[in-house]
């Protein structure tokens, strides 16, 4: 019996596998299209239900997410999404950049940092 997280993790998976199937050339525009929205929802801060919402803010990612899934993985060539799964599976034994991170971390840390500078200065203005 598989347990939540170990499913959790074959989905992140899966979807990381259609991540390579929309940069495969066999694969049709029409997949990659729905795929493309499966993966940039599913990586993407933005939720159609915010998480914060109690039971329905993870609701869309326990039903979007693994329904998008399973329609683009019928639309995909089986032996197309056996080589994308395994080049998933592989870079889940890659070490992980910890630069990178560190790189988007400060990114994000600067936008914040000058949308609240920008707040202050709108208010400064105003009151």
């Amino acid at each position: 019996m598989t347990t939540w997280k170990e499913r959790a993790r074959e989905l992140g998976r899966e979807v990381y596998a259609l991540y390579f199937a929309c940069r495969d050339p066999r694969v049709s525009w029409y997949a990659k299209a729905l795929a493309i929205g499966v993966v940039g929802y599913a990586f993407s801060p933005v939720d159609l239900i915010p998480d914060f919402i109690p039971v329905l803010g993870y609701l869309d990612e326990l039903v979007v997410i693994p329904l998008g899934v399973l329609a683009v993985r019928a639309m995909i060539p089986p032996a197309v999404l056996a080589e994308c799964r395994e080049k998933a599976k592989q870079l889940e034994t890659e070490p992980r950049s910890w630069i990178a991170a560190g790189v988007f971390i400060a990114i994000w840390l600067a936008v914040a940092a000058a949308a609240f500078y920008c707040g202050l200065q709108l208010i400064t203005l105003t009151g």
